[in-house]
């Protein structure tokens, strides 16, 4: 250590510390000193093929339904750090749920037309609670479809309770659905496909899944076919939960569209992976599904930057919900964003955001 640490050295120190410190907290979203701190990457872009035309269905973005009995559900069981499978989820006497149920789910169907006319239709996640998801699943057709096997594949999101728990609902209609997952899930996961279940948790499967599963490689661009992709980010999560995978579809003459279930791995990382790894990824078209911001209503300063970031991208179309507050969309409608309004029905709270029921068209 050297003797004569001068309150210059001191201050010296604290400067890097502190912008070591901002940089870290505030991430890709922050666009301050971010030209020149960071080093230029190569990029390395991968050519996914092409899409005719997309249309996304939001089934259900609603996680929860009052944010304040799901966090003391985990303040209750000891922090954001407690392993979901463990933790008892209220799902009785909520005046604002369904049926009583705190417990709700993220589901999205999704269409893709393949160049040649053939149109391949996604189950995008499964929910929370089975009955409710169940419930949104006949109202929006999907139910049918995966009775017929008309549904292609399923793809989760990633093991989060909201996208996961709710697998009872679509394994009853279709047990042996070809499955991808992203690489991070716990044994637990595996065990609850296998139909498993987690009682304390209220996570019931008694349908085991019989199909096809697929874990996705983090570490390249997922081609699943011409024009549809899938990436996989290597993040811990809260709840002890690892790893998210996203969709990269590219729509001819629109360009990418990047559909997310919770988007954990941060919005602006997410496309500035698409940016560096998918040919075209210099300007983005349209997002839709979860942002993850805010989804609590805190809004921090930084984030300020985050939405001001989103204008580098070129984005057209924004069709965020789910975990993307609702300060959020505020606060991107007054920046001249263009975000998607919805309809506010089948118990989304608000018309400010895609909702339940609402859709998504690109051709």
């Amino acid at each position: 250590m050297e003797k004569d640490f001068t309150r210059r050295t001191f201050i010296k120190g604290m400067a890097v510390g502190t912008m070591a410190g901002y940089l870290g907290a505030a991430g890709l979203s922050s666009t301050v000193f971010k030209n020149q701190l960071l080093p230029q990457e190569k990029l390395n872009q991968v050519d996914i093929g092409e899409i005719k035309a997309l249309k996304i269905k939001v089934v259900s973005e609603t996680s929860w339904y009052d944010n304040n009995v799901f966090l003391n559900d985990v303040k209750g069981a000891g922090g954001l750090l407690v392993n979901q499978y463990t933790i008892p989820w209220t799902c009785a006497g909520v005046a604002a749920g369904y049926q009583g149920s705190n417990l709700g789910g993220f589901s999205t169907y999704i269409e893709a037309t393949l160049m040649d006319g053939k149109v391949m239709k996604i189950h995008f996640d499964t929910g929370w609670n089975p009955a409710w998801m169940e419930k949104r699943f006949r109202e929006e057709g999907v139910a049918e479809k995966l009775a017929k096997k008309e549904i292609d594949f399923m793809v989760l999101s990633h093991e989060h309770i909201d996208h996961f728990f709710g697998l009872e609902a679509t394994l009853k209609f279709y047990p042996d659905i070809p499955l991808y997952v992203p690489k991070g899930f716990y044994q637990e996961g595996f065990d609850f496909l296998k139909g498993k279940s987690f009682p304390a948790a209220n996570a019931i499967n008694n349908i085991p899944h019989r199909g096809k599963m697929t874990v996705l490689d983090s570490s390249k661009v997922n081609i699943l076919y011409p024009g549809i992709a899938l990436m996989t980010f290597d993040v811990p999560i809260i709840l002890r939960v690892f790893g998210e995978q996203a969709f990269v579809f590219n729509v001819k003459d629109k360009g990418l569209v990047l559909v997310t279930g919770c988007c954990h791995q941060g919005i602006i990382s997410y496309m500035e992976e698409v940016r560096k790894k998918v040919k075209g990824g210099e300007k983005i078209y349209a997002i839709e599904g979860g942002l993850h911001i805010s989804p609590f209503e805190d809004w921090d300063p930084q984030y300020d930057d985050l939405i001001m970031a989103f204008n580098k991208y070129g984005v057209q179309k924004i069709g965020c919900n789910h975990c993307t507050g609702f300060i959020t969309a505020e606060k991107m409608h007054k920046a001249g964003l263009p975000v998607i309004k919805g309809t506010a029905r089948n118990m989304t709270k608000r018309d400010i955001y895609l909702g339940n029921g609402d859709e998504l068209a690109i051709a």
